[in-house]
């Protein structure tokens, strides 16, 4: 029997490639990809242009101010307040979210039987559709009223910690109930890919850690964990990605105020997503500029999150590798 040596594995290689589907397969996915970066890049330009016009007229230092008023006379605004408000909140989303949401990923990949795991990845998935005014129209109506009882639990027996002492007397219209809704938004996001990921880790690894006495916990540990974790990670930062822009459910729930607080259980605080939501009508063709400048903030700080992640999963990948 004649062998295949690898010059006619190329040779065969190369007349694949030259095949019409093939050819124009691989022209649209760089034409897509081209034209990705270019309206990317296109968005990045444009926001920087108002954003200069914006800067060049502000009195104030656009990075530290705790003041929003651009119609003012002379104008004067700044996004710490807004960058605090988005980082604290994700953070709080994401704290709650990611354990959750692993929790369920595996519980439905290997914990659950199969007539109870479909009907309940469908319920997931179906979260993951509603719409965000949905989950703020929620959060403000039952919410925000039951989060009460919760919040004196914590600002007496946690208040010693300073972050939920309760400086302020209000509703719970705070950056922490913000963070607790956004944490029930992302979460079938994250469980949704997490699951898919588990899903496609290899039975020949699980069934050797059974082989050699693993119980069902060790085997998770030591087989489905590790290689789902760039998938975890891709997950998260998903999830990130639309906790740091959700507006409309943000602006429902948040009773907006430019101060930064520790104290996360106090009224007040703010986004950037919540605020261009809240003054965008109102603003004038300057204002917009303002809001504008904090939204270039925003899309580079979604850069940095989502360049981040890709860094992190190719070291680990440089790293597998490296130790295969």
């Amino acid at each position: 029997m004649a062998t295949t040596t690898p010059e006619l594995k190329r040779s065969r290689s190369a007349k694949s490639a030259t095949r019409p589907g093939d050819r124009i397969f691989s022209g649209l996915s760089r034409g897509s990809g081209i034209t990705l970066l270019v309206i990317m890049a296109a968005i990045a330009v444009f926001l920087s242009y108002r954003t200069v016009i914006a800067i060049s007229k502000d009195s104030t230092n656009f990075f530290t101010t705790f003041e929003w008023n651009p119609a003012g006379d002379p104008p004067a605004f700044g996004i710490a307040v807004l960058a605090f408000g988005t980082v604290v909140s994700s953070i709080v989303a994401m704290v709650i979210a990611v354990p959750v949401a692993i929790g369920i990923a595996l519980f439905i990949s290997h914990y659950a039987p199969r007539r109870l795991a479909k009907p309940l990845a469908y319920v997931v998935d179906l979260l993951a559709a509603v719409p965000s005014i949905i989950y703020g129209l929620w959060g403000a109506i039952f919410l925000v009223p039951y989060l009460a009882g919760l919040n004196e639990w914590l600002d007496q027996y946690l208040g010693w910690t300073y972050v939920f002492d309760k400086a302020n007397e209000g509703p719970a219209r705070s950056l922490f109930t913000v963070g607790i809704l956004l944490a029930i938004m992302i979460l079938p996001i994250i469980t949704n890919v997490t699951r898919e990921v588990f899903l496609q880790v290899p039975k020949m690894h699980e069934e050797a850690a059974l082989a050699l006495g693993a119980t069902r916990w060790e085997v998770i540990r030591m087989s489905v964990l590790p290689f789902g974790r760039s998938g975890i990670i891709s997950a998260s930062m998903l999830g990130l990605g639309r906790a740091l822009g959700e507006t409309m459910a943000v602006a429902v729930v948040l009773s907006p105020s430019f101060l930064i607080s520790g104290h996360l259980l106090d009224p007040g605080g703010g986004t950037f997503a919540q605020n261009i939501a809240a003054k965008f009508n109102e603003a004038n063709e300057y204002g917009r500029d303002a809001l504008i400048a904090s939204g270039l903030v925003l899309f580079a700080i979604t850069l940095l999150v989502n360049g981040a992640a890709r860094w992190i999963i190719g070291r680990r990948k440089e790293y597998s590798g490296a130790a295969a």
